[in-house]
Order: C-alpha cells, then structure tokens, then sequence
C-alpha cells in the first residue's frame, strides 16, 4: 500500500508527497477553470498517469525479449466534458526511437491496453491510442 499526504496551498493549488520517498507533485487549476494553469492540473495528472502507465507496463512486457523501449515518447492531448466537467476523451501518440519486428509491436500495442490506469478509467472516458514506429 503507498500512501501520499495532499495539501492545499491555496489559490487554487495542491502539494502531493510520496510519504515513502519524499517526492513532490504540484498541481494548480487550469485558467479555463479559475486556476493559473502554471502546472499540470489534477486531470493532466489523470491523462499524464495514463501514458506513464502505459509507458511502464510496455517495457515490462518487451524486456523479457531484450528489447529497450528506451527514449519512446508519448504526445498526449486532454479533452474536457461539461456537464459533469470531467474528461472526455484522451489521445495519446507513443513514437518509438526504431522500428520493431511484429511480433513485438503486438506485445507492445496489446500491454498499452491493459495498463492499470487504463482499467480503472471509466468507460465514458474514450481513450485514442496511436503507435509510431521510426526506422
């Protein structure tokens, strides 16, 4: 079990620590909702934990085969709802440094799917999810 202490700072903004290592997280409303929008927000946390998820469960799936995923990138894109505000939709682009064999781009294309983040989100959430390959 991980525990994280969150305090509110105030206009606005949040201070998270990781009790077990000390790290922090910042997050500040975004400016199309009162904030300043001068850090991620708690939904580019969401959508931001989703992509490292993916990125992480990813490699873990590949390593077996030696393959290093090492400098892949994820574009990711956040769109809000109202009515609940809440998000509606996140798109994330993973481009890989080098081409990969098929077998290992099903590996990598099946984990993305099946990262923790991604089965917790609610299924209104629609999730795009593109892969890049360069040579």
């Amino acid at each position: 079990m991980n525990i994280f202490e969150i305090k509110y700072q105030g206009d606005l903004r949040t201070t998270a620590i990781h009790l077990d290592s000390g790290s922090e997280i910042s997050t500040d409303a975004p400016k199309d909702n009162h904030g300043f929008g001068q850090t991620f927000s708690p939904t580019d946390m969401v959508c931001s934990a989703l992509a490292s998820c993916i990125l992480t469960i990813m490699a873990i799936a590949v390593e077996k085969n030696d393959v290093d995923i090492k400098d892949t990138k994820a574009i990711v894109k956040k769109t809000m709802g109202n009515n609940p505000r809440r998000i509606a939709k996140i798109e994330i682009d993973f481009t890989f440094p080098k081409e990969y064999d098929s077998k290992t781009k099903n590996i990598l294309e099946s984990a993305a799917h099946n990262c923790p983040v991604h089965h917790t989100l609610s299924e209104r959430v629609e999730r795009n999810i593109s892969f890049t390959y360069l040579s």
